[in-house]
């Protein structure tokens, strides 16, 4: 019989299967019928190489749904069983589940951030024990349980403004953050992607085909675009095109652009593009074609009206001081900071990162550094050695990411390998 090499107590909903989109009111909640589940890419087979590898797994949900009266305990047994039956079905094994079914006013000891689920999960593991015990959930309620018990703590999926706000003030930070549960088994399992796990990959493009293709891409955790991409693309209607997207991603943050120059207008097209979903957040450049600040506007449209922004065309320091101090005390917020472009003109960008994240994290905003504007692979871990939360990645260049740890000596073979097929192809003669 293997040895234990340690507790692993997953989240259901989420990190197994995917939270249901119903309305704009309520965007995302837990299956409530089984034709309602849908499990997550990639999830039975991490759970297969979890468990081959000697981790016992353990599932904790906190499932209100019945006591709010949106359904009933068997239909929510009946999912329980569906998930689980999916999630095992390449030989992972789950060895016990902990649910609350109560609701948050109802004061328990078991729903999360409370720790009884936990607690259950551990005592119900022969040799388990917290030190080597990981919690692995998509809410900062699932991060503070595992804290507070001493496990190690995963937080998967997009960020979430109020979670990341939350975890910021308890002074907790994931000990690891990723998109989703094969990228938590890599890094647990030291696979080649653990080598970039902490900086989220942002798609950054205009083709309605790729960005829709990106959609399925478990690696992605967003998406950006402007209007250079869309006419490049041949997009003709923007309204129409940003419909479309949106009718399919609803689950990541996409950036959509403003396109005036004149600031009344500009803020009028901001609050619109934002009244297009609780995931959008409008791009608003630095400054306008005359080089007159956006910032006046910037600070109106985040802290009045809450709109998440996304700062964009920044390249100095001093404006992202400025945009920083803009967006302090508003709604959750990205600045990207055109890092190629930096380096496009002879200046190393990774000093300049640096700085932008100390001050990012110095002005209380909620704000997320991001990298734009990459030119190749390298730049992903340059990112995150700077200390950025996201990089733009063009879709060509997220194709290029199984090359990452890749055996030089092999990377050489096959270079070797194709000279000799193409020249072979050609006819060439000497």
């Amino acid at each position: 019989m293997k040895a234990l090499r340690g507790l692993i107590v997953l989240d259901r909903d989420g990190v197994l299967n995917r939270m249901v989109f119903r309305s704009q009111a309520e965007p995302f909640d837990s299956p409530l019928g089984v034709e309602e589940v849908e499990l997550l890419p990639g999830v039975p087979d991490a759970l297969r190489r979890l468990t081959d590898a000697g981790f016992a797994l353990s599932l904790a949900s906190n499932q209100p749904a019945a006591a709010k009266g949106k359904t009933t305990r068997a239909d929510l047994d009946a999912v329980h069983e569906k998930v689980l039956a999916a999630a095992e079905a390449k030989g992972g094994r789950i060895q016990s589940s902990h649910i609350c079914y109560h609701r948050a006013e109802d004061g328990c000891d078991c729903r999360k951030p409370r720790t009884g689920l936990l607690e259950a999960a551990l005592a119900g593991t022969p040799g388990g024990r917290p030190e080597t015990s990981w919690i692995v959930g998509d809410r900062a309620t699932d991060v503070l349980a595992g804290a507070a018990l001493g496990f190690s703590t995963a937080l998967l999926g997009p960020s979430r403004a109020g979670d990341d706000e939350l975890l910021k003030r308890r002074g907790i930070q994931p000990s690891f953050r990723g998109l989703d549960l094969p990228r938590f088994a890599d890094f647990v399992l030291g696979g080649d992607y653990s080598k970039m796990v902490s900086i989220k990959l942002f798609s950054d493009g205009a083709d309605a085909a790729s960005l829709l293709e990106m959609a399925k891409n478990p690696l992605v955790a967003g998406f950006t675009t402007n209007p250079t991409l869309m006419r490049k693309a041949g997009v003709g209607d923007y309204v129409a095109f940003a419909r479309q997207i949106l009718d399919v991603i609803r689950d990541r943050p996409i950036s959509f652009e403003v396109l005036a120059d004149d600031f009344g207008e500009m803020g009028r097209q901001a609050r619109l593009i934002a009244s297009w979903g609780s995931n959008v957040y409008v791009k608003v450049p630095i400054s306008n074609t005359r080089g007159e600040s956006s910032l006046p506007l910037v600070k109106e449209l985040s802290v009045t009206d809450r709109v998440q922004l996304n700062v964009t065309a920044i390249c100095t320091l001093e404006q992202v001081h400025g945009a920083t101090q803009a967006l302090a005390g508003g709604a959750p917020s990205v600045v990207s900071v055109f890092a190629g472009r930096i380096a496009d003109t002879g200046r190393d960008p990774i000093p300049v990162m640096k700085a932008a994240r100390a001050v990012c994290d110095a002005s209380g905003a909620s704000a997320e550094l991001l990298w734009a504007s990459p030119r190749e692979l390298l730049n992903i871990k340059q990112a995150e050695e700077a200390g950025a939360h996201i990089v733009t990645v063009p879709p060509d260049m997220l194709k290029k990411l199984e090359l990452f740890g890749k055996s030089l000596s092999e990377f050489s073979l096959e270079t070797v390998q194709m000279f000799h097929r193409d020249a072979v192809a050609a006819g060439y003669r000497l």
